[in-house]
């Protein structure tokens, strides 16, 4: 998907990914973003301020043939959100390029033999607004993510390791349990993206 300054972002992300070291490449990338969120030359496309009505929207805007991450916008409608999930043992930088989004950190605390079952300890909220960043580098990578506004969209751009093809969400077992009092069953997630309109 082309957008205004883009090879400028690409260039930026590059020389961040090319350290290696996935702490160095991270904290690379968090000042990377915030930077680049902050420069007039660089621009999202419109498609990614509009929301869809039933999930939150994952647009792919480019995938490194080099050095193989991926960079994805996310559009999150008023309300919208995930449950907690995994990035699949990659690392991710994630910014918030307009809106807020409010995050949510988890950490295991407890499982079952065969790893179908989990209990999370929830280890702290943030509110995150337009020109931040952060990042998940595992085993740290239990999150939930949502857009705490009623009526304004929020968007973020999302950095992987890699091309992020599945995850793990973690459903409360019982209906009127809630993630931070109950088992949480895991099942694996097929991430896809959505067009551009």
């Amino acid at each position: 998907m082309h957008f205004t300054g883009k090879e400028k972002l690409v260039a930026a992300l590059d020389a961040a990914v090319r350290l290696e070291d996935e702490t160095a490449v991270t904290a690379a990338l968090r000042e990377t973003l915030v930077a680049l969120f902050a420069d007039r030359e660089v621009g999202l496309p419109r498609a990614v301020l509009e929301p869809i009505a039933d999930h939150y929207a994952r647009r792919e805007l480019h995938v490194s043939p080099d050095l193989g991450y991926s960079v994805i916008a996310m559009t999150w409608g008023p309300g919208q959100g995930t449950r907690i999930h995994d990035h699949d043992g990659a690392w991710c930088v994630e910014g918030v390029w307009h809106g807020r989004l409010a995050i949510t950190q988890y950490e295991p605390r407890e499982r079952d033999g065969d790893g179908a079952r989990w209990r999370f300890a929830r280890m702290g909220d943030i509110e995150a607004g337009p020109g931040t960043a952060g990042s998940l580098i595992p085993p740290h990578e239990y999150h939930a993510i949502r857009n705490p506004s009623g009526e304004d969209i929020a968007v973020s751009l999302h950095v992987y390791q890699r091309q992020l093809l599945r995850c793990h969400v973690f459903v409360p077992e019982a209906a009127n349990e809630t993630c931070d009092d109950g088992w949480l069953v895991r099942e694996e997630r097929l991430l896809g993206t959505d067009a551009a309109r």
